[in-house]
Protein backbone atom coordinates (compact mmCIF):
# COMPACT_ATOMS: atom_id res chain seq x y z
CA UNK A 1 0.00 0.00 0.00
CA UNK A 2 1.09 3.55 -0.63
CA UNK A 3 2.47 5.69 2.14
CA UNK A 4 2.24 9.06 0.42
CA UNK A 5 1.91 12.11 2.65
CA UNK A 6 -1.60 13.43 3.02
CA UNK A 7 -2.77 16.99 3.56
CA UNK A 8 -4.20 16.42 7.03
CA UNK A 9 -2.25 18.16 9.80
CA UNK A 10 -2.68 16.81 13.34
CA UNK A 11 -0.50 19.58 14.79
CA UNK A 12 -3.20 22.22 14.34
CA UNK A 13 -5.96 23.02 16.84
CA UNK A 14 -7.38 20.27 19.12
CA UNK A 15 -9.28 17.83 16.97
CA UNK A 16 -12.86 16.64 17.14
CA UNK A 17 -13.08 12.93 16.34
CA UNK A 18 -16.08 10.62 15.92
CA UNK A 19 -15.40 6.92 16.60
CA UNK A 20 -18.05 4.38 15.64
CA UNK A 21 -18.18 1.09 17.52
CA UNK A 22 -16.65 2.94 20.48
CA UNK A 23 -18.23 0.69 23.12
CA UNK A 24 -15.62 -2.07 23.01
CA UNK A 25 -12.50 -3.49 21.36
CA UNK A 26 -10.56 -1.37 18.91
CA UNK A 27 -13.18 1.39 19.00
CA UNK A 28 -12.76 1.78 22.74
CA UNK A 29 -8.97 1.72 22.44
CA UNK A 30 -9.03 4.28 19.62
CA UNK A 31 -11.21 6.55 21.75
CA UNK A 32 -8.91 6.30 24.77
CA UNK A 33 -5.83 6.96 22.64
CA UNK A 34 -7.54 9.95 21.02
CA UNK A 35 -8.42 11.43 24.41
CA UNK A 36 -4.84 10.95 25.57
CA UNK A 37 -3.74 12.93 22.51
CA UNK A 38 -5.96 15.82 23.57
CA UNK A 39 -8.84 15.27 21.15
CA UNK A 40 -12.51 15.75 21.89
CA UNK A 41 -14.04 12.32 21.32
CA UNK A 42 -17.56 11.63 20.10
CA UNK A 43 -18.42 8.09 21.19
CA UNK A 44 -20.90 6.33 18.93
CA UNK A 45 -22.40 2.86 19.22
CA UNK A 46 -25.68 1.03 19.66
CA UNK A 47 -25.43 0.56 23.43
CA UNK A 48 -25.50 3.62 25.69
CA UNK A 49 -24.21 1.54 28.59
CA UNK A 50 -21.04 0.38 26.81
CA UNK A 51 -20.37 3.92 25.60
CA UNK A 52 -20.61 5.17 29.18
CA UNK A 53 -18.12 2.48 30.19
CA UNK A 54 -15.72 3.75 27.52
CA UNK A 55 -16.22 7.35 28.62
CA UNK A 56 -15.16 6.45 32.17
CA UNK A 57 -11.87 5.16 30.78
CA UNK A 58 -11.09 8.40 28.94
CA UNK A 59 -9.91 10.09 32.12
CA UNK A 60 -11.32 12.82 34.37
CA UNK A 61 -10.21 15.72 32.15
CA UNK A 62 -11.26 14.25 28.82
CA UNK A 63 -13.71 16.08 26.59
CA UNK A 64 -16.31 13.78 25.05
CA UNK A 65 -19.85 13.40 23.79
CA UNK A 66 -21.92 10.20 23.77
CA UNK A 67 -24.29 9.56 20.85
CA UNK A 68 -26.07 6.19 20.97
CA UNK A 69 -27.08 5.37 17.42
CA UNK A 70 -27.43 2.49 14.97
CA UNK A 71 -25.45 3.60 11.92
CA UNK A 72 -27.11 0.98 9.73
CA UNK A 73 -30.36 2.97 10.01
CA UNK A 74 -30.93 6.34 8.27
CA UNK A 75 -32.50 7.78 11.40
CA UNK A 76 -29.47 6.71 13.44
CA UNK A 77 -27.07 8.45 11.08
CA UNK A 78 -29.25 11.55 11.02
CA UNK A 79 -29.18 11.65 14.82
CA UNK A 80 -25.39 11.73 14.68
CA UNK A 81 -25.30 14.48 12.05
CA UNK A 82 -27.85 16.67 13.86
CA UNK A 83 -26.14 16.35 17.23
CA UNK A 84 -22.69 17.23 15.88
CA UNK A 85 -24.11 20.23 14.02
CA UNK A 86 -25.76 21.51 17.20
CA UNK A 87 -22.76 20.94 19.44
CA UNK A 88 -19.79 21.74 17.21
CA UNK A 89 -20.71 22.64 13.64
CA UNK A 90 -17.80 20.65 12.22
CA UNK A 91 -16.02 17.29 12.33
CA UNK A 92 -12.24 16.97 11.99
CA UNK A 93 -11.93 13.17 11.95
CA UNK A 94 -14.37 10.36 11.23
CA UNK A 95 -13.22 6.89 12.28
CA UNK A 96 -15.36 4.20 10.66
CA UNK A 97 -14.55 1.36 13.03
CA UNK A 98 -17.89 -0.35 13.73
CA UNK A 99 -18.17 -3.83 12.27
CA UNK A 100 -19.25 -7.39 12.92
CA UNK A 101 -17.55 -10.73 12.37
CA UNK A 102 -19.47 -13.84 11.35
CA UNK A 103 -17.70 -16.92 10.09
CA UNK A 104 -18.33 -20.43 8.89
CA UNK A 105 -18.98 -22.25 5.61
CA UNK A 106 -20.85 -20.09 3.12
CA UNK A 107 -23.73 -22.57 2.86
CA UNK A 108 -24.54 -21.92 6.52
CA UNK A 109 -25.07 -18.19 5.93
CA UNK A 110 -28.72 -17.36 5.43
CA UNK A 111 -29.85 -14.15 3.71
CA UNK A 112 -30.20 -12.34 7.03
CA UNK A 113 -26.59 -13.07 8.02
CA UNK A 114 -25.27 -11.94 4.64
CA UNK A 115 -27.34 -8.77 4.70
CA UNK A 116 -26.37 -8.01 8.31
CA UNK A 117 -22.66 -8.34 7.57
CA UNK A 118 -22.77 -6.26 4.38
CA UNK A 119 -25.01 -3.63 5.94
CA UNK A 120 -22.82 -3.12 9.01
CA UNK A 121 -19.37 -3.45 7.47
CA UNK A 122 -19.83 -1.77 4.09
CA UNK A 123 -23.10 0.07 3.53
CA UNK A 124 -23.19 1.81 6.91
CA UNK A 125 -19.68 3.35 6.80
CA UNK A 126 -20.17 4.45 3.19
CA UNK A 127 -23.52 6.06 4.01
CA UNK A 128 -22.23 7.67 7.23
CA UNK A 129 -19.25 9.15 5.42
CA UNK A 130 -21.58 10.59 2.80
CA UNK A 131 -23.92 12.01 5.45
CA UNK A 132 -21.06 13.65 7.36
CA UNK A 133 -19.40 15.19 4.30
CA UNK A 134 -20.69 18.71 5.00
CA UNK A 135 -19.36 18.60 8.57
CA UNK A 136 -16.00 17.32 7.31
CA UNK A 137 -15.90 20.13 4.74
CA UNK A 138 -16.58 22.65 7.51
CA UNK A 139 -13.43 21.47 9.32
CA UNK A 140 -11.06 21.29 6.32
CA UNK A 141 -8.45 19.92 6.28
CA UNK A 142 -10.23 16.88 7.71
CA UNK A 143 -9.86 13.12 7.68
CA UNK A 144 -11.76 9.86 7.24
CA UNK A 145 -10.19 6.71 8.74
CA UNK A 146 -11.67 3.40 7.59
CA UNK A 147 -10.68 0.47 9.79
CA UNK A 148 -10.33 -2.60 7.60
CA UNK A 149 -8.37 -5.80 8.03
CA UNK A 150 -5.75 -8.03 6.45
CA UNK A 151 -8.86 -9.99 5.44
CA UNK A 152 -9.37 -7.19 2.93
CA UNK A 153 -6.15 -8.18 1.17
CA UNK A 154 -6.27 -11.95 1.48
CA UNK A 155 -9.47 -13.97 1.28
CA UNK A 156 -9.70 -16.56 4.05
CA UNK A 157 -11.80 -19.73 3.85
CA UNK A 158 -14.84 -19.66 6.13
CA UNK A 159 -14.58 -15.85 6.28
CA UNK A 160 -16.09 -15.29 2.83
CA UNK A 161 -18.59 -12.57 3.76
CA UNK A 162 -16.27 -10.82 6.19
CA UNK A 163 -13.41 -10.84 3.66
CA UNK A 164 -15.76 -9.50 0.98
CA UNK A 165 -16.74 -6.57 3.19
CA UNK A 166 -13.13 -5.67 3.94
CA UNK A 167 -12.13 -5.89 0.27
CA UNK A 168 -15.03 -3.52 -0.42
CA UNK A 169 -13.99 -1.10 2.33
CA UNK A 170 -10.44 -0.99 0.99
CA UNK A 171 -11.69 -0.23 -2.52
CA UNK A 172 -14.02 2.44 -1.17
CA UNK A 173 -11.13 4.07 0.71
CA UNK A 174 -8.86 4.20 -2.33
CA UNK A 175 -11.56 5.57 -4.62
CA UNK A 176 -12.80 8.13 -2.09
CA UNK A 177 -9.26 9.36 -1.42
CA UNK A 178 -8.92 10.17 -5.11
CA UNK A 179 -12.41 11.65 -5.35
CA UNK A 180 -12.01 13.93 -2.34
CA UNK A 181 -8.34 14.86 -2.72
CA UNK A 182 -9.25 18.36 -3.97
CA UNK A 183 -11.87 18.90 -1.26
CA UNK A 184 -9.41 18.99 1.63
CA UNK A 185 -10.65 15.68 3.08
CA UNK A 186 -8.00 12.97 3.32
CA UNK A 187 -8.82 9.24 3.58
CA UNK A 188 -6.70 6.70 5.46
CA UNK A 189 -7.30 2.96 5.27
CA UNK A 190 -6.16 0.90 8.27
CA UNK A 191 -5.42 -2.81 7.83
CA UNK A 192 -4.13 -3.76 11.28
CA UNK A 193 -3.28 -7.21 12.54
CA UNK A 194 -6.32 -9.12 13.74
CA UNK A 195 -7.68 -7.94 17.03
CA UNK A 196 -8.47 -9.37 20.43
CA UNK A 197 -11.90 -7.80 20.76
CA UNK A 198 -14.95 -9.55 22.11
CA UNK A 199 -16.15 -11.05 18.82
CA UNK A 200 -12.63 -11.71 17.62
CA UNK A 201 -12.35 -14.77 19.82
CA UNK A 202 -13.78 -16.45 16.73
CA UNK A 203 -10.39 -16.03 15.10
CA UNK A 204 -8.57 -18.28 17.58
CA UNK A 205 -8.75 -21.38 15.41
CA UNK A 206 -7.82 -19.47 12.26
CA UNK A 207 -4.85 -17.87 14.02
CA UNK A 208 -3.46 -21.29 14.85
CA UNK A 209 -3.88 -22.39 11.24
CA UNK A 210 -1.92 -19.42 9.89
CA UNK A 211 0.68 -19.25 12.66
CA UNK A 212 -0.01 -15.56 13.31
CA UNK A 213 -0.21 -13.62 16.57
CA UNK A 214 -3.16 -11.45 17.46
CA UNK A 215 -2.69 -7.75 18.10
CA UNK A 216 -4.34 -6.21 21.15
CA UNK A 217 -6.83 -3.36 20.62
CA UNK A 218 -4.47 -1.00 22.46
CA UNK A 219 -1.55 -1.85 20.18
CA UNK A 220 -3.70 -1.45 17.08
CA UNK A 221 -5.07 1.89 18.27
CA UNK A 222 -1.59 3.27 18.86
CA UNK A 223 -0.49 2.03 15.44
CA UNK A 224 -3.45 3.70 13.73
CA UNK A 225 -3.04 7.05 15.45
CA UNK A 226 0.73 7.10 14.84
CA UNK A 227 0.09 6.63 11.13
CA UNK A 228 -2.65 9.26 11.11
CA UNK A 229 -0.31 11.77 12.77
CA UNK A 230 2.28 11.09 10.06
CA UNK A 231 -0.27 11.77 7.34
CA UNK A 232 0.00 8.39 5.62
CA UNK A 233 -2.58 6.99 3.25
CA UNK A 234 -2.69 3.61 4.95
CA UNK A 235 -1.95 1.71 8.13
CA UNK A 236 -0.34 -1.50 7.00
CA UNK A 237 -0.39 -4.82 8.78
CA UNK A 238 2.95 -6.14 10.07
CA UNK A 239 5.55 -7.52 7.63
CA UNK A 240 4.35 -11.18 7.55
CA UNK A 241 0.82 -10.13 6.59
CA UNK A 242 2.11 -7.61 4.03
CA UNK A 243 4.19 -10.34 2.40
CA UNK A 244 1.13 -12.58 2.39
CA UNK A 245 -0.92 -9.84 0.71
CA UNK A 246 1.79 -9.30 -1.91
CA UNK A 247 1.93 -13.02 -2.71
CA UNK A 248 -1.87 -13.06 -2.86
CA UNK A 249 -1.77 -10.49 -5.66
CA UNK A 250 1.11 -12.07 -7.56
CA UNK A 251 0.66 -15.81 -6.95
CA UNK A 252 -2.82 -16.31 -5.45
CA UNK A 253 -2.68 -20.09 -5.78
CA UNK A 254 0.25 -20.21 -3.36
CA UNK A 255 -1.82 -18.54 -0.64
CA UNK A 256 -4.75 -20.85 -1.36
CA UNK A 257 -2.49 -23.85 -0.91
CA UNK A 258 -1.00 -22.48 2.34
CA UNK A 259 -4.44 -21.83 3.86
CA UNK A 260 -5.88 -25.19 2.88
CA UNK A 261 -3.01 -27.51 3.80
CA UNK A 262 -3.34 -29.50 7.06
CA UNK A 263 -1.79 -28.06 10.23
Amino acid sequence: MLHARGSFDMSQDPKLVLVTGAGSGIGRALSIEAAERGMTVILCGRSHETLVSTAVLLGPTASYLIIPADITRPEGRQRIVDRIWREYGRLDILVNNAGIVEWGPLEKFDDDAIERTMQTNVMAPIALTRDLMTLLLAARPSLVVNVGSIFGDTGYPEFTCYSATKFALRGFSIALRREWQDKGIHVTYAAPRRRLADAIALFAGMSQRTDQELGTPEHIARQIWRTVVRGHDSVDAPVPEKICAMIQRLVPRAIGWALSRPR
